[in-house]
């Protein structure tokens, strides 16, 4: 039976999980819970709180967020994204198959969040100018950015993290390279299939479909024609009562067949159009009070959005966006980048009504209609990527070369075995400031916090796993069911066990939990646990099934009008082909 300490940290562990699983709250949040409950329960000492931070695994990370930003903003993967155009070719295969090679093999040593977040816009463009649906090739852009960080020690959190555990624990630190055997297996077979499912099971989605039907708006916009009576006469709207109710935006003030040029700030005349966004019942109430007439037999398409000075544009809010956890309001959005947002797509729900106080999150995608002058401080922005445009950012050309040799000594420095990883990770960093490819300021928004600070919380969980016997009673328990069968039938469960927890939750909390049950595992087993934390990387490295189980899916699902059907219908054979592989190679590779 197990201990009191143990009972209570299963607690938490259930707790953590059922947390992570509904989504209520940021994974960043749900692991500083934890460590508070760890706290408070008296299941680690004080002296531990900072376990996770003091990590090599967190610094590592950090470190290699800013590396990334070096190379992104002096321009080498944007120069590599622009050189695409001519590789593609003209075919739906080619264009797939170009884009697949290139995102793994940046992804390789790229934060794979910033390397899609720079391809979303070229793939969109390279598709449409060949008149190939862009559902055609941003999910294998994620899933390629996925099995291409599995290849080196470096390409995912979640390798430098499990390489931390493994050091904790007294083992020897993975190669840099030491993976790159079943990475390159998996990159194979995952290119593969790709090719073959681009065919026959990926969605193709209208390239031509409206904006405005995309996002459903037709039913929360509507055109209304000032008459006589109305009061509205000679006022402007900015200065309204209708504005000041809030019951509906002001999107366009046509006038005599043109667009007036400030619409808010126009005196209104009669027989003025106004197009108006706002929920529908509200914008029906409007007319008897303020004298309008609804003009329901128009259909509203993007051209009357947009003209030769108002232009529609698509933006995605990326991770570590400093949107993300705001709302338009609270942000300023309006003022800073002079756009309207018309609606906030989520996951595949269009969210309308009050757009303004709606809390952004990352991977939420915005219609904004905005005025040619400012379109450059929207394209130029690092908070937004816009997914219809090719996205000219300010970058350091002149600091490129900097950069590359900065990022090739780390490489080669923790390849050859001169210095471990943290060190060369942090120098490396340094030096991208020293050398001015990024700011200091730049570096520190570079990192993703969420990260660093689920990190500092999961990590104590472990520690408290390990001490209080939990993660030992969990192996036994599992052992109980397995042991009979061999470590390779072990190996194969833990793969399952982790693929699914990454595809519900985080995956770097999903390898804190089961390192340490894989650890004991091992020891009760008297075999080598280098393999069962090789199936827990690559499992947890490897998200196809589900938008939300990694960041990279989140990101292409509203550019790509996926379904939540979409991922896991091509997603989940890939998961079995990779676990399949896994089994069969790993013990070849980490012989038990």
């Amino acid at each position: 039976m197990p201990n009191a300490d143990t009972l209570l940290v299963l607690a938490v562990i259930a707790g953590t999980v059922a947390l992570f699983v509904s989504g209520r709250l940021r994974f960043d949040l749900i692991a500083l819970c934890a460590l508070a409950a760890l706290i408070v329960l008296g299941l680690i000492e004080p002296a531990q709180m900072l376990h996770g931070f003091a990590s090599p695994a967190t610094a590592t990370v950090a470190a290699m967020f800013v590396l990334s930003a070096g190379l992104v903003r002096t321009g080498l993967v944007q120069w590599l994204a622009r050189h695409l155009d001519r590789l593609a070719g003209k075919t739906e295969w080619r264009l797939v198959l170009v884009l697949c090679l290139v995102i793994a093999a940046l992804s390789a040593f790229v934060v794979n969040t910033a390397t899609v977040a720079i391809f979303i816009p070229v793939a969109t463009v390279l598709a449409k100018n060949r008149k190939i649906s862009p559902s055609r090739v941003l999910m294998p852009l994620s899933f390629a950015s996925q099995f291409g960080g599995v290849c080196t020690l470096v390409g995912t959190s979640t390798n430098i993290l499990v390489n931390a555990i493994a050091l904790s624990y007294g083992m020897r630190t993975f190669g840099l390279f030491e993976f790159a055997p079943l990475g390159l297996a998996m990159v194979a077979a995952g290119i593969v299939y790709l090719m073959l499912a681009s065919r026959w099971m990926l969605p193709k989605r209208k390239g031509s479909e409206q904006q405005v039907d995309q996002y459903r708006l037709a039913d929360y916009l509507a055109e209304l024609r000032v008459t006589e009576k109305s009061p509205l006469i000679g006022e402007t709207w900015q200065a309204s009562g209708a504005a000041s109710e809030g019951k509906g935006d002001l999107i366009k003030l046509v006038r005599e067949k043109k667009a007036t040029w400030r619409p808010a700030r126009t005196r209104i005349r009669e027989g003025d159009i106004l197009l108006l966004h706002g929920h529908m019942d509200r914008l029906i109430a409007m007319q008897e009070k303020y004298g309008l007439e609804m003009r329901a037999d128009v259909a509203v398409k993007d051209e009357k959005l947009s003209s030769d000075k108002v232009q529609l544009l698509e933006a995605l809010i990326p991770p570590r966006s400093s949107l993300a956890g705001r709302t338009l309001k609270d942000s300023g959005f309006a003022g800073r980048y002079g756009c309207v947002v018309l609606a906030v797509q989520r996951r595949g729900n269009v969210l309308r009504d009050r757009v303004a106080d709606i809390e952004l999150n990352d991977g939420d995608t915005l219609l904004l209609q905005c005025e040619e002058e400012n379109v450059s401080k929207i394209l130029r922005s690092s908070h937004l990527i816009v997914t219809n445009e090719l996205t000219e950012l300010y970058v350091r050309k002149d600091r490129a070369a900097v950069a590359l040799g900065v990022f090739l000594c780390v490489i080669s420095a923790a390849a050859f075995g001169l210095v471990p990883i943290l060190i060369a990770a942090v120098l490396g960093a340094v030096a991208m400031v020293a050398g001015r490819c990024l700011s200091l300021d730049e570096a520190y928004r570079a990192i993703d916090w969420k990260v660093v600070f689920l990190l500092g919380g999961m990590l104590p969980l472990g520690l408290a796993m390990d001490q209080s016997g939990a993660a030992e009673w969990l192996a036994g328990s599992a052992l109980a069911l397995l042991a009979e069968s061999g470590p390779l039938v072990v190996l194969a469960a833990l793969y399952i066990v982790t693929a699914v927890l990454t595809e519900m939750m985080s995956n770097n909390a999903a390898a804190v939990l089961l390192a340490p049950i894989a650890l004991s595992v091992a020891s009760s087993l008297n075999v080598d646990p280098r393999p069962f934390l090789v199936a827990i990387t690559f499992a947890a490295s490897t998200s196809f099934a589900t938008p939300v189980g990694y960041q990279t899916n989140t990101m292409v699902f509203a550019p790509g009008g996926y379904r939540f059907a979409d991922f896991t219908r091509v997603g989940a054979p890939l998961n079995l082909i990779f676990w399949a592989l896994a089994v069969w190679l790993i013990p070849k590779i980490w012989p038990f």
